[in-house]
């Protein structure tokens, strides 16, 4: 329930599944991003869930492969949306990595970016039914999600902004 102290390879994984597209984003970040304006509390939020679900992903070998029962199945699980967040990169890099690109869906999974890997970490929770990881993915969702859906908020009103037309025999009308 509360999982057993040791490290874990599979935590392991994990992370660097995360980690490596963030850093090369990090040279090749979408154009006109700014972390700007981002709610406080949200960002706190983030940043705890972000510590938390590092720290909980390598100290607790609950998350190794062990036998198999139908718990496996979350492990599982947990991988797919791994792999799915690492296509979601791949269709990223690929694009022409506008705002847009970075807050899109991905297989019917909006703001993907954000979605994908705390799904992840929360079933990579369920498997090892460690209630630390649990909570610690949920922190991370509230922060990260929510501070996609504020990013994407804004983005969407300046698309609003400037599509919409005051001409005298158009006004009122959005144009694409």
């Amino acid at each position: 329930m509360f999982g057993k102290l040791g490290f874990s390879y599979i935590g392991l994984l994990f992370l660097l599944m995360l980690f490596i597209p963030n850093m090369i984003w990090s040279k090749r970040k979408p154009q006109g991003y700014t972390s700007k304006k981002e709610n406080r509390i949200l960002l706190f939020l983030e940043r705890l869930g972000e510590g938390l679900t590092c720290c909980c992903s390598l100290v607790f070998s609950d998350f190794n492969i062990h036998k198999w029962t139908t718990w496996s199945f979350w492990l599982i699980a947990a991988f797919l949306f791994m792999i799915l967040y690492e296509a979601w990169w791949v269709h990223y890099f690929r694009s022409e990595r506008k705002l847009s690109d970075f807050y899109s869906s991905f297989w019917g999974i909006p703001l993907a970016g954000a979605t994908l890997p705390v799904i992840a970490f929360f079933m990579l929770g369920m498997y090892g039914k460690v209630v630390s990881m649990l909570i610690a993915s949920l922190i991370l969702g509230i922060g990260h999600i929510g501070i996609h859906i504020q990013h994407k908020n804004s983005i969407d009103i300046e698309n609003m902004d400037y599509c919409y037309v005051t001409r005298s025999n158009n006004e009122g009308r959005l144009h694409k």
